[in-house]
Parts: structure tokens; C-alpha cells; sequence
């Protein structure tokens, strides 16, 4: 199986680390993020790597010209949705994708490769302790989840806070059977909502992952949880650099 990274984003709210590199780039006790991902994902001998870049793409591919890369030309004017869709060619017989900026271990993938359904998110049902010291990350921007047993019934971060069992980690397993049906609603719904609002995003081309995975699950398709109590840190702010330092050094 695959794994996609998802990396295009410029990560302003990290500046100045993110001015000359990458964020995922970004050291964490002397380990950049993209590194505690790639042994995540080495750990259960996923080695082909597929990496969507944008800001920076070049810094990437010389650094790691192991990678099959996937340029997101319109980064500054797309959102996560869209950029993963650039390795759309390499989807079809099932992927794990990541986002970039996230650091978690690696029982998560081994965790989630394990999963025998179509679509899994890791989700964190410790997440609201986490948010306690996070004073620069609100838990309004989290991509909060509400799970009935092992399934996903909504993803959202209009969410209410108290309503929410769980944070999306950003991390998420399609088989092929998955990725196919994920890949159908992907164009159904960019060919319905192009230039409109979907889901609570502006317009299609601004979506998050979750939108189109609420639209699925609006009409009628099982995505599911796998969960995980911690063991999972966002870098969304230099303030969660030193957090993330903090948890990793005990």
C-alpha cells in the first residue's frame, strides 16, 4: 500500500521556520516532522512514499528524491481536498494518507492497516486534554468527529466541543474498494459544486478531506474509526513546537 503525504501548504503561523523550508521540515527535538512521519509509516514497511508539494516542492525533492512527488501548482489558492487529488493516478488500489504537519507513532498505522473497512480515520479520543495548553489553537479549529460505536456519523469542526468523542488526526486508510468510491465522490461532487459552497467549506476548491468524507456519509456510505487515546501531536503553531518538545522528551 501507498502512502501520500499531503505538504503543500506555506505554514505561516509557524514563520520563521516555515521562511526557507518546508513545514513539515520543522525540527522537533532535533527530528523534523517529515521524519517522525516516514518512520510511522517504515515501521509497518510502507515505502512507497508519494509526497504532495507545493511551497518549497524543490527543497523537498532534493532532500528526498526518493519520493514520487505530486505538484500542487495552485497551493495558495486550493485546500487540502484538491492537493490530495493530484496523486489521484495512484489511488486506486487503496492509500494511507497523511497530512504533513502531524507527529503520531507508529501502532497508529499498524493500527489502522489492520482495519478491515473500506474507509478508517484515525481518530483521538484524548484530544481535549490536549487542547488545554494549546492557547494559539482553539478546539473550534479542530476537525472534530461524532462516532456511533466504531462509525463515523459526522466530521466537523462545527461540531459543539462537549458533543465531540474525537479529533480526526489526519490520518485515514482507504482499500481499494474505498478509494474507489472516495475517488467516485470526488468528481460527482466537484462537477455538482464547482465554484459553489460545499459542505461548510466556501466553495469546493477551498474543501477539507472531511468535507467530502461528511458528503459520503451524508449519503448513506460507512466510513469508520479506529481509535487512539493520545499518542498524536499537531504542529499548527510555534507554540506547539514547544508542546510537542514537551510530550516527546517525557
Amino acid at each position: 500500500m501507498i502512502a501520500i503525504i499531503i505538504g503543500a501548504g506555506r505554514g505561516a503561523r509557524i514563520m520563521p521556520y516555515s521562511r526557507d523550508y518546508p513545514k513539515c521540515f520543522t525540527e522537533i527535538n532535533g527530528k523534523r516532522i517529515l521524519d517522525y512521519i516516514l518512520d510511522a509509516l517504515n515501521d509497518s514497511a510502507i515505502k512507497d512514499i508519494h509526497f504532495i508539494g507545493g511551497y518549497l516542492i524543490d527543497v523537498v525533492k532534493k532532500q528526498y528524491p526518493h519520493f514520487v512527488f505530486h505538484h500542487n501548482t495552485e497551493w495558495e489558492t486550493n485546500n487540502i481536498l484538491a492537493s490530495l487529488f493530484y496523486a489521484e493516478d495512484f489511488m486506486k488500489n487503496g492509500f494511507i494518507s497523511t497530512y504533513s504537519d502531524i507527529v503520531y507513532t507508529p501502532e497508529i498505522i499498524k493500527n489502522i492497516l489492520e482495519s478491515p473497512y473500506d474507509i478508517t480515520l484515525a481518530v483521538d479520543t484524548d484530544w481535549k486534554s490536549r487542547y488545554k495548553s494549546r492557547l494559539l489553537h482553539p478546539m473550534e479549529d479542530a476537525e472534530k468527529v461524532i462516532c456511533k460505536g466504531n462509525k463515523i456519523e459526522r466530521a466537523s469542526r462545527n461540531i459543539p466541543n462537549d458533543n465531540a468523542n474525537g479529533e480526526f488526526i489526519g490520518v485515514a486508510k482507504f482499500n481499494a474498494k474505498g478509494a474507489q468510491r472516495f475517488i467516485e465522490y470526488y468528481h460527482k461532487s466537484k462537477q455538482k459544486y464547482d465554484g459553489l459552497p460545499f459542505q461548510e467549506a466556501s466553495s469546493f476548491k477551498k474543501a477539507y478531506l472531511i468535507h467530502l468524507l461528511q458528503e459520503m456519509v451524508d449519503q448513506g456510505e460507512e466510513i469508520f474509526c479506529l481509535t487512539t487515546h493520545g499518542k498524536y501531536h499537531e504542529i499548527d503553531t510555534i507554540e506547539d513546537l514547544k508542546l510537542t518538545s514537551e510530550a516527546l522528551s517525557k
